[in-house]
């Protein structure tokens, strides 16, 4: 009695199966579709499509205007899609994901000046296209022995970093090899894991049923790279046989068996292995076994799927409009883009990508044309909601977009819910205008959930004062006397400044504004300027902090002192004069005393018949008293001591 077993995952790959379903949307649609080489390696579905006017094209120049292409799932180089962009035929991408991941690793690493390695098989045309995002500097290999005739002609000064990848469907196995053969002198290597996870999945299976099955059954097209490999893993354990479908089973003389195993390519449909499977099964005239995950995949092409259930689906393909899906079932799925979001801004490509798995409501079924409406839209609003209310309760501070300015407020969109900020709300002042907030991003808390309707009250302001609450206590906390701030001027009075020191404000009082007498802060200081203040006094009973911002390298005190010395002789101006003397400036901010005696060298009766305010004069420096910053000076000093020097 024999067994007959088909191996877990066998058959289509997503790669696969998402180019197949782009070409055949296309067709349902009515487009007229060219390939750009054949869209897989399996003949019996290149006819399919050829018999329903699919054209397969080896050159840009052999499009018609009127032609969608569709690019295989093998690839295509870089200089392909720019003719296919100059000749201006619309272009479908049905490149597998895990392709154009090399694709974009290789174009990456030329331009960083990386050699490129790759292993596969130089005549393939994803290996073909992977060259074609190369720059100059690669090198594609068969096998272990090819890397090892490369290394062992490598220029000793070689200095580039080496980057590895390989064919998707290269052979797990001999890969392993190869990576044995890099020598141990060299350092400046990358290494990439681009060996597609289902052809490492289906040859482990392959490999596993090989070794339980006396005898083999490959199925896949003779140019399949993945089929030709799982040939050759099979073959070391088994007879094996590779066929393209159940007609070839007819020229072949089995021996007996008694565990038959049955493996296929990535690009081999499940109805073409349902076939080889059943008439192998009249040939042994028993029973057939399945391992169950193929028959699941099997059965589930035939699952129903209802409105309103919620179901898991594959992306396809994105469009400006719509967003096509692979439900796992007989079933083209269709997402709007109304019911892919509520955020007109965002366009389809900024929500999903190709290859993402999502979850989806069913808004409609069609059985008779085989498709089904679908709502991410729907699924988002409820997770939103549920995170909208979390968020409520813990006071999480959301951030979003104003969308609309309406009547008293404005709206934006959180996790799919729309959020209404009523204009007290806002953060603005009384009677600002509210479109000043529009496509602007704003921090809110969530105030108010409305249950029945899904909708939330938010508010700026809620944040505004909790930023500050927070400020405040963190100030009070960690601040001590002598602490420096750099903060904005956001008041002025009589008395002083005002001054934000970041959700806290502090006062500069007028004395402290400048060593300078001031009669009024707007002498040295405006609204808005930047001031670097250190902390004087903190009272956190009354909330009141003093700062200061003379600073003591300013001190004009300090600077004559620095300066100036007893005897020295010096220009000065009068700025004030008295019954008993006058008083004049030596530097700025600092007076010196000519007492009536010192003005000439004669007696004087009246200051103001020899001086006046304004007068520039040579004086001497005759006494400093540190103590009480009080300094005299004299003319009739410098005057004696002139005509000392005349004689």
């Amino acid at each position: 009695m024999s067994k007959i077993t088909v191996a877990k995952s066998a058959g289509f790959c997503f790669g696969v199966d998402r180019a197949v379903k782009m070409v055949y949307n296309e067709l349902d649609k009515g487009a007229k579709v060219a390939t750009f080489g054949a869209i897989i390696h399996n003949q019996d579905v290149v006819n399919d499509m050829t018999a329903r006017g699919v054209r397969i094209v080896n050159s840009v120049d052999e499009l018609r205007t009127d032609e969608t292409v569709v690019i295989r799932s093998h690839g295509v180089s870089r200089e392909i899609y720019e003719q296919i962009r100059k000749k201006g035929n619309r272009m479908l991408d049905a490149t597998c994901p895990f392709v154009s991941k090399i694709h974009k690793i290789v174009a990456e690493k030329s331009k960083e000046g990386c050699m490129i390695l790759i292993a596969g098989d130089a005549n393939h045309p994803e290996v073909q296209g992977i060259v074609g995002h190369c720059d100059e500097n690669y090198f594609v290999f068969k096998d272990n022995f090819e890397l090892n005739h490369f290394f062992a002609n490598l220029d000793k000064n070689f200095q580039k970093t080496i980057a590895f990848v390989a064919q998707t469907t290269y052979n797990i196995l001999l890969w392993g090899k190869c990576l044995e053969e890099i020598p141990d002198n060299i350092n400046n290597i990358v290494i990439f894991d681009t060996i597609c996870n289902a052809t490492d999945a289906r040859q482990t299976d392959a490999r596993e049923l090989a070794r339980k099955s006396d005898l083999m059954i490959v199925v896949g097209g003779r140019h399949s790279s993945n089929t030709v490999k799982l040939y050759e893993v099979c073959s070391r354990y088994c007879k094996t046989y590779h066929i393209e479908n159940s007609d070839e089973l007819d020229t072949l003389k089995l021996p007996d068996a008694e565990n038959i195993g049955i493996t296929a390519g990535a690009s081999t449909p499940a109805y073409i292995i349902k076939e080889v499977q059943t008439k192998m099964a009249e040939i042994e005239k028993e029973t057939i076994q399945e391992e169950e995950n193929f028959q699941e995949l099997l059965d589930q092409s035939f699952k129903k799927i209802h409105t309103g259930e919620k179901v898991k689906a594959t992306v396809m393909s994105v469009n400006n409009t719509e967003v096509v899906v692979d439900l796992g079932t007989k079933h083209t799925g269709y997402v709007a883009l109304d019911d892919l979001t509520d955020d007109a801004s965002k366009k389809p490509e900024d929500i999903v990508s190709v290859g993402d798995e999502i979850e989806l409501v069913v808004i409609k079924v069609n059985d008779a044309e085989g498709t089904a409406s679908l709502s991410k839209r729907k699924v988002d609003e409820q997770a939103g909601y549920e995170k909208i209310v979390k968020a409520k309760e813990e006071g999480t501070i959301l951030e979003g977009t104003v969308q609309h300015v309406v009547n008293k407020g404005v709206t934006l969109n959180a996790y799919g819910v729309r959020v209404f900020i009523p204009a007290s709300q806002t953060g603005l002042p009384r009677g600002a205008e509210l479109e000043q907030l529009l496509k602007k991003k704003v921090e809110f808390m969530i105030i108010e959930v409305t249950e029945g309707r899904k909708r939330a009250v938010g508010s700026v302001r809620a944040v505004q004062t909790a930023r500050k609450e927070e400020a405040k206590a963190k100030f009070w906390e960690t601040t001590s006397i002598g602490d420096t701030f750099t903060g904005k001027v956001k008041s002025l009075t009589s008395f002083g400044a005002f001054v934000d020191l970041g959700g806290i404000d502090g006062m500069v009082h007028i004395s402290e504004l400048s060593w300078k007498r001031l009669r009024h802060p707007s002498e040295v200081v405006s609204v808005g300027d930047t001031l670097e203040v250190y902390i004087k006094d903190l009272d956190k009973e009354t909330g009141r902090i003093s700062l200061g911002y003379k600073k003591s390298e300013d001190n004009p005190w300090e600077i004559f002192m620095n300066n100036y010395s007893v005897g020295d002789v010096v220009k000065a101006t009068i700025v004030s004069i008295t019954s008993f003397g006058a008083f004049a400036q030596i530097v700025d901010g600092v007076d010196g005393l000519i007492h009536i005696s010192q003005i000439a060298d004669r007696k004087v009766e009246n200051v103001k018949d020899v001086l006046s305010v304004g007068d520039e004069v040579d004086v001497k420096i005759i006494d400093v008293d540190a103590d009480s910053k009080r300094i005299s000076i004299s003319i009739r000093a410098v005057l004696e001591d002139n005509a000392s020097d005349a004689e």
